[in-house]
This record gives C-alpha cells, structure tokens and sequence, in this order.
C-alpha cells in the first residue's frame, strides 16, 4: 500500500510539472512562419519529405522545440516522427538506466568521526519534457543532491552503524532522493555506498582496539581450557588413587610410549614395589627417604665387675 501512495503521489507531482511546463499558444507571425514552411514542404514534396522524418529508438524519445516553444503533448517516440527542419528543434532523451559514480566526500558521524565515503547511484530519465525543462546539467544535480543527502542522514548515525548497517542507510537516501528527483522527473531506481575510507589515526586506534579484544578472548580461551585440564586431571588423581592396579598400568603405558617416541632414550625402570614404599604416608610427611635410625651403645657382655670398696 506504501508504495502505490508513493506512485501516486509521483504520477501527481508529474502532471503538475507537466501542466507547469506547458508553452504558451504561438503568436500571428509564429503562425504565419509555420504556414510558409508547410507550404514550402507541399511543394518540394518528394524531396523534402526526407527532411522531416526520424526514427527514435525503443528506448528513446523525441521533445520538439518549435520556435523555442515546447510543443503540448507527450514525448515523441519510438518509431518515426515528423518535424519542421526550418522551425523546430529536437533533443532526444535516453530512458534507459543511468549510473553515476559519486566520489569520495568526507561526511561528520553522529560520534564526531570524521570519514570519507563513495557511493553509485542508478537512476532513468522518466518524464522527458519536465526533465529537459527543469535541469540543465543532469549528472551534476544528481551527484550534489547524493552526497547533501548522504551528508544529511549519516550525521545521525554512528560509526558502527555506518560500517554495519549500509544496506538500511541505502534505502533511506533512496526514499529521501527519490521525494526530491521526482519533481525533475528522475526516478532513482538504487544507491549503494561502495567504500569507507577512514583516516590513518582512526584506523590505527581501531586495530589496537581490535587487539586488545583478540589477546582478551585469547586469554580467557587459555584460562577455560587451564580449568578444564585441571579439572580432568583431579578425577584421574581420584580414579587412580582408588585403584592400584590403574596406576601400576599407566607407569607401564607411561614407559612404553618414552621408548617409542624416543628410541635413543635409555630407560631403567624402578620395580612399582620401591615405588610404593617411597610413596608411603610417613615418607610424604617427611618429604625425603627414610633414613636409619642412630643405633644404641650396647652394654658389653661380660662386665668386669668393680672390687668392692671394702677390699
């Protein structure tokens, strides 16, 4: 429904400007001129006839100018149409799709960034004789008209917007230049932004900030996957601890896999036996190996009895 309002309102705007644009009737000697030339054409028949005809293409038309006045009427066109070569001028109007390229235009973000942005615009000739009547210089009011529009609708956006949002931020200059270019009797078929330039300080502010969010993500992936190992090695102290047999069998595998990467490594296994009683509850208290106790002085045998004090 919002589009066929905005057809109408456009086919409306295009009548009043066609109504505006209608010349005024031409004068007695205007008259009297074109009458000369029709009587001189009646008369060179067979060979003026060449003259006054041309073709227009399909995808063109023809607004005849005769005497400077824009003759009533739609545009001429396709196939033949006929003309006074004495008094009247033609200009034909291409109706297919045009494309301007606008260049790079710095514009100020609603952050107080300052960028420089490019974008294309497609637009077609849809009203021949307004258009011919209202612009002069066709190309150049379409490229200022983009880029003060563009200008218009970025200041309220943001810098991530600008570079995330471009398919949004296109719609809305087209709507916007569409409201305007309709009364010259352009229609804009599309606009597209095709790049962001932004300034070198900018850029390098961005890419340090880029970093620091890498290395973060970087750091906490390490620390998550320090957690989980942790973790997993916490139930395996727990499951080993519970089973002897499981222990005595990874020492074995733990062996085994130090002989097959690295064949040149000699290895001298410790019987598990002396492994267990290094490992023993007193030993890891103590944090060493147990050591000898100091032996008592032993009292000899066969004492050799003292005399007696009496004797």
């Amino acid at each position: 429904m919002s589009q066929l309002k905005e057809l109408e309102k456009q086919e409306q705007t295009n009548s009043k400007a066609s109504r505006s644009t209608k010349s005024s009737g031409l004068g007695a000697c205007e008259w009297l001129l074109v009458l000369i030339s029709l009587l001189f054409i009646i008369m060179t028949f067979p060979f003026s006839i060449w003259f006054c005809i041309k073709v227009v293409q399909e995808y063109e038309r023809v607004i005849i100018f005769r005497l400077g006045h824009l003759l009533p009427g739609r545009a001429k066109g396709p196939g033949l149409f006929f003309f006074l070569p004495c008094l009247d001028t033609y200009h034909k109007v291409d109706l297919r799709l045009q494309t301007l390229e606008i260049p790079f235009h710095e514009i100020v973000t609603k952050d107080m960034f300052i960028m420089e942005i490019d974008a294309v615009c497609y637009y077609r000739m849809e009203n021949a004789s307004l258009l011919l009547s209202s612009l002069a210089h066709v190309s150049k009011a379409v490229q200022f008209l983009v880029q003060t529009t563009m200008k218009r609708l970025l200041a309220h956006r943001s810098l991530t917007e600008i570079l995330l949002e471009r398919k949004s931020i296109a719609q809305d200059a087209k709507v916007a230049l569409d409201s305007v270019t309709c009364i010259w009797g352009i229609k804009v078929e599309r606009i597209e932004i095709k790049d962001v330039r932004l300034p070198a300080g900018l850029q390098h502010s961005l890419a340090v900030e880029a970093e620091a969010q890498r290395q973060a993500k970087v750091r906490m992936i390490a620390a998550e996957g320090e957690k989980a190992a942790s973790e997993s090695l916490r139930m395996a102290a727990e499951i080993l601890s519970g089973t002897p047999a499981a222990v005595q069998l990874r020492y074995l595998h733990t062996l085994q896999s130090l002989s097959t990467e690295k064949p040149s490594t000699v290895v001298l296994p410790l019987p598990f036996d002396l492994l267990n009683c290094l490992s023993s509850p007193s030993n890891r208290t103590q944090g060493s190996l147990p050591f000898p106790s100091p032996s008592k002085p032993v009292e000899p045998l066969n004492p050799k009895k003292k005399d007696s004090p009496m004797l």
